[in-house]
């Protein structure tokens, strides 16, 4: 299978190095030699010192304005510019944590040098040799033990080398009965990176989240513990056992304001190893193998159980280094194994940066090496904190959702608050931006522009997310006791935001296409208008989801009754007389052609209103539109992982392939993972693995198409595990283009139409049943 990166040569900087993690914490191997660098992150070290005030005292009022302004004089400018009047604070900043730095002797360069990221088992390993000496060293995040463990074995005892920890942030030494660590703060407070400020990043005593580090060191030499490290001499056999916490205790508190708790709680798990470390130095090692220890075992033995649950597969294997495969491909070549690899790579990256009791992956998973990240490594959610969580049930990986139905939970809470100080409204928002400490209000304070802010139903799109999940899982409980709720909440909210227009038509206003501005006949930029098709869409799928939850778990509410009455009377989706889908009400000149946002198109992908048989002509005006967008585009990383899945549902694999193909070539570093010049962001790298699937396997509607948008640059392949709506799991192989197995295994019982590429069928299965479609 495609499962493994591999280089001739240590990691240049961060973005090169591989990424290894549990959800919580998070690590960057770089791989050098002599000296090792392993970057790390915890998922709850964040700026700030627990959640914000909103205080905007006249929100309603601001509203009653911007409806005025919008359905009685038309005035989109003075609308957008009183929406600034709703912003509160700027969200606070994911941090860095420290980094491990071993000294790991003897000097001099490794010759045969092989550094390596075993997707499968998720363990980094560097092999080399130096003065005849064979090296091995391997690292892992493990989840059963929550620990980084590092292993070194040479074939000679001739191990010299200095483990010790770095941090951006102020930190103090710790030294007790051999265990060696850091404690420090982050900031308390933080100015986002896009914001100037005599002193960006401040550190108080007493407040900010405190953290701490501790690891300890086995060898079959000499350990010596100080205040400098812990050095080691004359071994051949070294592990590196590290854990690391927190003192964040929850978004809606302030944090523990004794860093020095969590050192101790980091000194627990390590206590809690201690035996299991130890069995890594004394087994049994030869110079070609690694010891296998209890550590070793429960971090593979749970990562394959999850890993194992899906696969892509597309032509041969190619064995060549990652960094000269994606060189190959710039040059013009073709390598769908590395396709293949990169879908592999995103499976990967979710099980390392979301676990059931973590944070929810944010902009940049887990990982992240400045005090001041781009776009404050938050949650952005107009399109971005969404993407990451395409592939979650796709591909198998329903525990991975676990805490994105965490963060809709805090967000849900903190929002009621937000939806009635700004709105007067009942039920709960959410708008572009979150973070740990749960913001929920469009951020700014004022200075930003309303294109960056001013959308109000982003907590909206997140609660589809919770009924793709009961659709994939068919798990009631949570629907009943986790998504209904904050479901109805959204509802509640919308229902009440939505206000007559003089035709009676129900408006939601304020309304945007995220991020996108629209230019007036005045030649001015404004953004917010009536209702944007993106908020079309979102409310007709939010009513008929409620509306899906409330059947499955045997409801009638009053709530769903009047959510069915007003979707009938909300906007018409409109085409413009050249064929497209109207973004904004009226066909206003857009700012920018090539807009990066494909959100007039959500009902297309990830939305499941549009399809190519059932509404061909909304079908056709979004291809239009899709062909305004792209032509002569030039892509970032999240838009090609939307515009592959956009593709794939109108039946354009070629399109599809050649958006893959540009993204290889330009937009990921040698790793695999996303860069945009100086820019990590990771909703691309899960985006691809989410949207990929959409040419091979679609259940979005009532028929489940196999291989609906196959390319020919893919003549062979095979996938396993994937799963559809319904609870269907299915494994398909193709040669030459043409299926030949189709094996469809049932979680639960029901009648299913599967679209084969040489006809339709009904299928009648039952749980746990196994049919090859193909015999």
């Amino acid at each position: 299978m495609s499962d493994l990166l591999w280089f001739r040569s240590p990691a240049p900087d961060w973005f090169e190095a591989l990424p290894l993690g549990n959800g919580h914490l998070g690590a960057k191997v770089y791989g050098g030699v002599p000296d090792e660098r392993i970057a790390l992150n915890l998922d709850d070290v964040w700026s700030g010192d627990g959640p914000r005030t909103l205080a905007v005292p006249d929100g309603p009022a601001v509203l009653a304005d911007v409806r005025r302004l919008l359905l009685d004089e038309g005035d989109q400018l003075a609308a957008t510019e009183r929406t600034r009047d709703l912003q509160g604070p700027l969200v606070e900043s994911y941090q860095p944590l420290a980094d491990l730095v071993i000294s790991a002797g003897p000097g001099g360069e490794g010759a045969d040098y092989r550094r390596s990221l075993d997707l499968r088992t998720g363990i980094a390993a560097v092999d080399y040799t130096v003065d005849g000496v064979r090296f091995r060293r391997e690292t892992y995040v493990s989840t059963p033990d929550q620990v980084l463990v590092w292993t070194m074995i040479a074939d000679n005892p001739v191990v010299d080398l200095l483990v010790g920890l770095e941090s951006q942030h102020p930190v103090r030494q710790l030294v007790a009965d051999g265990t060696y660590g850091v404690v420090g703060r982050a900031p308390s407070e933080l100015t986002i990176e896009y914001r100037q400020s005599p002193e960006p990043v401040r550190y108080e005593d007493g407040r900010g989240i405190g953290f701490g580090v501790a690891l300890r060191v086995f060898a079959d030499g000499a350990v010596t513990t100080s205040a400098s490290g812990v050095e080691v001499r004359g071994a051949s056999r070294v592990t590196v056992v590290l854990a690391a916490a927190s003192t964040f205790a929850g978004w809606s508190v302030p944090p523990g304001r004794d860093p020095r708790a969590a050192f101790d709680e980091a000194v627990a798990t390590l206590d809690s190893v201690a035996p299991a470390a130890l069995d890594a130095v004394s087994a049994v090692a030869g110079p070609d193998s690694v010891a296998v220890d209890k550590l070793r075992v429960r971090h593979v033995e749970d990562h394959v159980s999850l890993y194992d649950r899906s696969s892509l597969e597309l032509g041969p294997i190619v064995d060549n280094p990652t960094d000269e495969r994606l060189q190959s491909i710039a040059a013009g070549g073709s390598d769908p194994d590395l396709v293949a690899l990169a879908f592999n790579l995103g499976r990967y990256l979710l099980m390392a940066s979301s676990r059931p009791g973590t944070q929810a992956a944010n902009l940049q998973g887990v990982w992240n090496q400045d005090l001041r990240p781009m776009w404050a490594a938050d949650w952005t959610n107009n399109i971005n904190t969404q993407m990451n969580y395409w592939l979650a049930d796709l591909t198998g990986l329903s525990e991975c959702f676990e805490p994105l139905t965490d963060l809709l939970e805090g967000l849900a809470e903190s929002g009621t608050a937000t939806a009635r100080i700004l709105y007067g409204a009942p039920g709960w928002v959410a708008h572009h931006n979150a973070d740990i400490w749960r913001a929920t209000w469009p951020v700014g304070e004022g200075g930003d522009d309303p294109v960056w802010a001013m959308c109000a139903t982003c907590g909206v799109w997140l609660t589809a997310h919770l009924l793709e999940h009961y659709r994939f899982t068919g798990d009631l409980e949570f629907l009943r006791e986790r998504a209904y709720p904050v479901l109805a909440g959204a509802a509640e909210f919308v229902l009440a935001m939505l206000v007559e227009d003089r035709d009676g038509v129900l408006q939601f206003v304020p309304s945007t296409a995220p991020e996108h501005h629209f230019v007036l006949p005045s030649g001015a930029k404004a953004s917010v208008d009536l209702t944007s098709t993106y908020d079309i869409w979102l409310t007709r799928e939010l009513f008929a989801n409620l509306a899906e939850a409330e059947e499955a778990l045997g409801l009638g509410s009053d709530l769903a009754e009047r959510a069915a009455a007003a979707r009938d009377r909300l906007p018409e989706i409109r085409i413009t007389p050249d064929g497209r889908l109207h973004e904004w009400p009226t066909d206003w000149t857009p700012s920018e052609v090539h807009h990066r946002h494909q959100s007039h198109l959500y009902g297309l992908y990830p939305g499941a209103e549009i399809d190519l048989e059932r509404t061909p002509e909304w079908a056709a005006a979004a291809r239009a539109s899709l062909e305004r967008r792209t032509d002569g585009a030039v892509n970032g990383g999240w838009t090609a992982a939307w515009l592959v899945a956009l593709w794939a549902r109108l039946h354009e694999p070629s399109k599809a392939v050649a958006v893959i193909q540009d993204y290889l070539t330009r937009l990921v570093s040698g790793n695999l993972m996303s860069r945009d010049g100086d820019i990590f962001q990771i909703d691309a790298n899960f985006g691809m693995t989410g949207c990929i699937p959409e040419l091979l396997l679609q259940s979005h509607t009532d028929v489940i198409r196999v291989l609906p948008a196959l390319p020919a640059e893919w003549p062979d392949g095979s996938f396993r595990g994937l799963r559809a709506r319904g609870g269907l799991v299915f494994d398909v192989s193709w040669r030459n283009g043409q299926l030949t197995e189709a094996v469809v295994r049932a979680t639960s019982s029901g009648t299913y139409r599967i679209a084969l590429p040489d006809g339709e069928r009904t299928v009648e299965l039952t749980a746990g049943q196994l049919v090859d479609l193909v015999r």
